[in-house]
């Protein structure tokens, strides 16, 4: 047998291993003996070097011409869609999502870094009209300098994407961090910008635990923003940790509802409730927890849904046709069964919820998706974020007595309605308290070239990702009084 393939770090230009001598696993979830790789347990040395580097390379990528610079994003792009397969079964491999996914995650992360080449190369600022015909006013916007990237499992290529292209484009350096449980996907993206030219210490990827690194990548006076995604709790941490002049962008957790109206589509507020939810096995920050049902339709809705669940096909992302993959880590598996154990405390369990043994399922992580009904606003499974395949259905007696169930939770990630009435759709938009808002559509999933981001604690509320807004973040604003 072969030995497993050891991924380095990339810092001040060179693949080099951690100065601790240690490495990390990084299994299969789908099937824990398979090994996908090795990878750097690094120490607080090693993510001071790499922010030492960062720091070292920003004037002279500030000043590269951003012409240079959106050709590096293209280059990374093209280098990502000719190696689209390879990387989604890798990412298939190592985070457990169907393969067909996987590699619509990597072609949506090379269409981001073309996005921002393009849209980088024309953000601005104004000029200004006043009264003294010998000034001018404008601003000019700068880049802020070193920006820290720590990006989560889940979505482990796209997320970073999203984060880092707006970032270069505009001139900054940066040190990445992605997930302990998911880092071979990361490790591809900064390959593709390495090897498209970007010069020494402009990108430096470090893997490792948070506990061990995490502050020294956040907290030092080098770093001058910090974009993260992931817990509502690690993003809290962060958040007040680091200097007053360091920003931040946080985006978090969220208990998204979706809204069943007495009008809506029945099969097709199912067909969202499942792909929201269940599609990519509920471990998805904007994915549908709650399902807030008129009491007119809640017994046909939720026959259609169960009977829809019963149906789906669990397994190994690399098999046609699979519906719903493993949870991602053993820790997850633990979360969501705890949470399911909870859930038949408190509310009536419908379906799922079973650890799943037996042929492949014995090596994987796998639970089936599980439903429970009469939840109650004060129940934990409709407050708390699971991330699992976990379905609440909540009883509504009005448009009103929904939308205040909607709202009544301290996160506000996403939200969507099925309804095919105009007033309620109109009047949903303006009365969620939620960053994203769908109207018959799936609480998941945001255009690149549109803006993401949460409200309450779903999100530190400064600036948005994604989009041409997804710019703001990564720079800072002169004003400029020049006179003749």
């Amino acid at each position: 047998m072969s030995s497993p393939q050891e991924f380095k770090n990339h810092i001040d230009g060179e693949w080099s291993a951690s100065i601790t001598g240690k490495t990390f696993e990084n299994r299969n979830p789908a099937d824990t003996s398979d090994l996908v790789g090795l990878f750097q347990a690094s120490g607080v040395e090693d993510a001071q070097r790499a922010v030492a580097a960062a720091a070292a390379a920003f004037d002279g990528w500030k000043k590269t011409p951003v012409s240079k610079r959106a050709k590096v994003l293209n280059s990374a792009a093209d280098w990502l869609e000719a190696n689209a397969q390879q990387i989604a079964q890798e990412l298939t491999r190592e985070e457990g999502k169907g393969v067909a996914l996987a590699r619509d995650e990597v072609l949506r992360s090379a269409q981001t870094l073309r996005f921002y080449a393009v849209e980088g190369q024309s953000f601005t600022g104004e000029t200004f009209p006043q009264d003294d015909p010998d000034m001018v006013v404008y601003t000019q916007r700068e880049p802020l300098g070193v920006v820290t990237v720590i990006s989560p499992w889940n979505f482990p290529i796209s997320i970073p994407a999203r984060k880092i292209a707006p970032a270069l484009i505009m001139g900054n350096t940066v040190v990445f961090k992605p997930s302990s449980d998911a880092p071979l996907s990361g490790y591809r993206l900064a390959e593709a910008l390495i090897q498209a030219g970007l010069p020494k210490g402009v990108m430096n990827l470090i893997t490792g635990r948070a506990g061990d690194i995490g502050a020294a990548i956040t907290e030092a006076p080098q770093v001058r923003a910090i974009s993260f995604t992931g817990s509502t709790a690690a993003g809290q941490h962060i958040h007040r940790s680091v200097p007053l002049t360091t920003r931040t962008q946080m985006e978090l957790g969220g208990k998204n509802p979706l809204i069943v109206m007495e009008d809506a589509n029945l099969d097709q507020a199912v067909d969202l409730a499942i792909k929201g939810g269940l599609s990519l096995t509920g471990q998805a920050c904007t994915g549908t927890s709650r399902i807030i049902v008129m009491s007119q339709v809640k017994a046909a809705f939720t026959e259609k849904l169960l009977e829809k669940i019963k149906s789906l096909k669990i397994g190994n992302g690399m098999t046609a046709g699979m519906d719903i993959g493993p949870l991602a880590t053993q820790k997850q598996l633990e979360t969501v069964l705890s949470y399911i154990a909870i859930g038949k405390q408190e509310a009536r369990h419908l379906v799922g919820g079973e650890r799943l043994t037996g042929g492949e399922f014995d090596k994987g992580f796998y639970v089936s998706p599980a439903v429970f009904t009469d939840v109650t606003q004060q129940m934990r499974i409709a407050r708390e974020e699971i991330f699992g395949p976990v379905l609440a259905i909540i009883e509504a007696s009005s448009f009103d007595d929904a939308m205040a169930k909607a709202n009544d939770t301290e996160y506000g990630l996403s939200a969507a309605i099925a309804t095919g009435n105009a007033r309620h759709a109109h009047r949903f938009a303006h009365e969620i308290q939620s960053g994203t808002v769908k109207i018959n559509r799936t609480t998941t999933g945001n255009l690149i070239n549109a803006p993401f981001g949460g409200l309450k604690s779903s999100s530190t509320s400064t600036f948005r990702e994604s989009g041409r807004t997804g710019l703001e973040f990564y720079t800072q604003v002169k004003t400029v009084y020049r006179g003749c």
